[in-house]
C-alpha cells in the first residue's frame, strides 16, 4: 500500500515539470536540441538543487546570528540573499559551464530551451521532497506556483543568455557581460520577491503575492510565444550581410547567362513560297 502511495507522489510531483518541459521543446520549432545534452542539463538542475539546499541551511544559520528571525526583514533577507541567489546563481552557473561553447547552442531560443532544462530539472528534484514530506495536497499547489515559478525565472534567463551569446558574436563584449549579468540578476530579483511574499506574513503580501505570479506568468508566456516565433540562428552581422550578398551576387551571372542565351539563338528564315503575293 505505501508503494503504491509512493508511486502516486512521484507522479504527482514530476508530471508538472515534465509536462512544461514537452511544453517548450515544442516550442523549439527549427531545430532540435540533442537529446544527451538536455538530459544532461537536466542532471545538473538536480545537482543544483542539491548544492543550493546545502548553501540555504548554512546560510539561514549565519543570517539567524545577525538578524531576528521573527523580524519581517530577516525573511525579505533569506529570501534574496541567500534562497533567491544560490538557486538562481547554481542554475546559471551550470547552465553557462554545459552550454556556452557547444556546438549546438546556435540558434536564440536554444538559450531558453536549455535554461528551462536546468531550472525544471531542479523544480522536480525539489518538488519531490516537498510532496512526500507533505503530501498530495502540496502537489497541486506547487504545480501551479512553484514549478511555474522556476519556468518563468528560466524563461527570462534563457532570454538574456540568448542575447549574450548573440553579443558575443559580434564581438560586443560590453553587451556580451550586460547581458549575462542581467540572465543572473533579473531572475535573482523576480524569485527574491516571489520568496519574500510567501515568507512575510502580512495581510497584504497574499494579495500583492496573486498579482505578481498572474502578470509575471502571462508576461513570461507571451515573451516565450514571441522567442519561439522569432528565432532566428546566432551569427555575426558580418556573417548575416555575407548571407545576403551571396544569393545576389549568384543571380547576376544565370541572368547574364540567361540574355545571352537569348542573343545567341539563331534567328529563324522564312521561306515564302514562289507563287507567294507580296501585295496580299
Amino acid at each position: 500500500m505505501y508503494g503504491i502511495w509512493l508511486w502516486i507522489c512521484l507522479v504527482a510531483a514530476l508530471v508538472p515539470a515534465i509536462a512544461l518541459l514537452i511544453y517548450v521543446y515544442r516550442q523549439d520549432r527549427i531545430e532540435k536540441e540533442p537529446t544527451p545534452l538536455l538530459m544532461k542539463l537536466l542532471g545538473f538542475g538536480v545537482l543544483s538543487a542539491l548544492i543550493a539546499a546545502i548553501i540555504e541551511t548554512v546560510g539561514e544559520w549565519i543570517l539567524g546570528i545577525f538578524v531576528d528571525s521573527t523580524l519581517k526583514i530577516y525573511w525579505v533577507l533569506y529570501a534574496f540573499l541567500i534562497v533567491a541567489a544560490s538557486e538562481e546563481g547554481f542554475k546559471y552557473l551550470f547552465l553557462k559551464k554545459n552550454t556556452w561553447k557547444h556546438p549546438a547552442f546556435n540558434y536564440r531560443f536554444d538559450a531558453v530551451v536549455y535554461a528551462i532544462f536546468v531550472s525544471l530539472g531542479f523544480a522536480a528534484f525539489e518538488n519531490i521532497f516537498y510532496v512526500l514530506d507533505y503530501g498530495l495536497g502540496t502537489a497541486f499547489l506547487r504545480a501551479v506556483i512553484s514549478i511555474p515559478g522556476h519556468f518563468g525565472f528560466a524563461m527570462i534567463m534563457g532570454y538574456f543568455y540568448g542575447k549574450a551569446k548573440e553579443a558575443e558574436q559580434n564581438k560586443d563584449e560590453k553587451g556580451r557581460e550586460r547581458n549575462q549579468l542581467l540572465a543572473f540578476l533579473i531572475p535573482l530579483i523576480l524569485h527574491g520577491i516571489f520568496d519574500a511574499l510567501l515568507m512575510v506574513e502580512s495581510d497584504y503580501a497574499g494579495a500583492v503575492f496573486v498579482l505578481f505570479i498572474v502578470v509575471f506568468y502571462i508576461f513570461v508566456f507571451i515573451l516565450l510565444r514571441k522567442e519561439s516565433k522569432n528565432d532566428h540562428p546566432i551569427l555575426s552581422e558580418e556573417t548575416l550581410a555575407a548571407q545576403q550578398v551571396q544569393p545576389m551576387q549568384s543571380a547576376q551571372p544565370i541572368q547574364q547567362e540567361t540574355v545571352s542565351g537569348m542573343q545567341s539563338q539563331p534567328t529563324e528564315e522564312v521561306v515564302k513560297p514562289d507563287n507567294y503575293d507580296y501585295n496580299e
